[in-house]
């Protein structure tokens, strides 16, 4: 299985570098810039939380959507702009193309990958499958245009639970890939038979158990969150464990005065827009000698700035393009997943 050379990591470090920072000035110009080019262009902005939070804001002010990889896929689907702008990584471009095949979708670089996506090339991918055709295929959001048009399912971290453990009692064998962590995690809560690829998120694998267990110490009325593509002895000092939106959920809803979060730090602007009277914390990411390579901040999501953003909408660039032979199948486990998840929603709404 693939194993993520270590320049790239270094590379999109590099590339990850900021300019020097805006004057309040120059950031509130860029705003309007951006806001009047959306207008003009019928497009709507379309944030992941671990973007840079001016990103996630100009979202919320100019009529578009701050969320997690699902409701960002859901909301592209049903907004009726012709023009998505989608900041985030681009295996959220991609879905949002393929969802959307009229529409055009444009992100603010196309360099911003995930270290997911680069550790599942679908050439291996397609092999490890084929080694074991009665398996259903289950992959994580995470994954290109290519792996997701060689599964069965897709899912994203807050629907996984639920879709496996109806595959399970539907008595089938399955094959989850990329994020071992997240993989594992699900197997231990399901008890689902699962071969799980060796993959890692470069932010999520780096919290760190044993600093997390002394920060505890430190704050003992703080409640932990953790993402479960984390490491399981990080999980399982969590007093909740889930998606973003699930995390931010948890945050609104526990009553500790204190929180320590183990996930991008880019998820705090939402949380303390909710809580404003409650203190997030960011998990430990280096130990004893450890190196910390991403410091609870994805590196390529970094990538997505205002600069970049004007410059896209003004210029056309950027533009996510799939190959066509791939979309018919690759639409077909996205779909899967939005109508599984749909009919949840309205199981619980009628039960509320």
């Amino acid at each position: 299985m693939s194993q993520i050379p270590e320049r790239i990591l270094v590379q999109a470090h590099l590339a990850a570098k900021q300019p020097k920072p805006l004057t309040p000035e120059q950031e509130a110009s860029l705003r309007a810039e951006i806001a009047a080019e959306l207008k003009k262009q019928d497009a709507v902005l379309v944030a992941h939380y671990y973007c840079d939070p001016v990103l996630q804001a100009l979202a919320e002010e100019t009529g578009g959507c701050v969320a997690d990889s699902l409701e960002m896929a859901r909301f592209g689907s049903q907004h009726p702009a012709s023009t998505l702008l989608v900041a985030g990584v681009k295996f959220m471009g991609e879905t949002a193309k393929i969802l959307n095949p009229e529409k055009r979708v444009l992100m603010p670089t196309l360099e911003a990958t995930c270290s997911l996506d680069l550790g599942c090339p679908v050439e291996e991918f397609a092999a490890f499958c084929d080694q074991h055709p009665e398996r259903t295929v289950v992959v994580y959001a995470n994954t290109s245009a290519a792996v997701k048009a060689r599964a069965d399912w897709v899912v994203t971290s807050s629907c996984a639970l639920e879709i496996v453990e109806s595959l399970m009692d539907n008595g089938e064998k399955l094959i989850w890939a990329p994020d071992q962590h997240l993989g594992r995690y699900i197997q231990r809560e399901t008890g689902a038979d699962m071969l799980l690829w060796d993959g890692a998120c470069i932010v999520h694998e780096e919290f760190k158990a044993k600093q997390l267990a002394d920060m505890k110490v430190l704050y003992p009325e703080a409640a932990v969150l953790v993402h479960p593509e984390s490491p399981e002895a990080v999980i399982e000092l969590a007093d909740a464990v889930g998606s973003t939106s699930q995390l931010i959920k948890a945050a609104q809803t526990l009553p500790n005065p204190t929180f320590i979060v183990a996930t991008d730090r880019g998820i705090f602007y939402k949380m303390q827009q909710l809580c404003p009277d409650k203190e997030f914390i960011e998990a430990p990411t280096a130990g004893s000698g450890a190196t910390c390579r991403s410091c609870a901040h994805c590196p390529w999501m970094a990538m997505n700035t205002l600069e970049r953003t004007l410059h896209t909408l003004r210029e056309g660039s950027n533009e996510i393009l799939v190959d066509s032979a791939l979309v018919p199948r690759a639409v077909k486990p996205l779909k899967r997943m939005l109508d599984f998840t749909q009919a949840a929603r309205l199981r619980l709404a009628g039960n509320a």
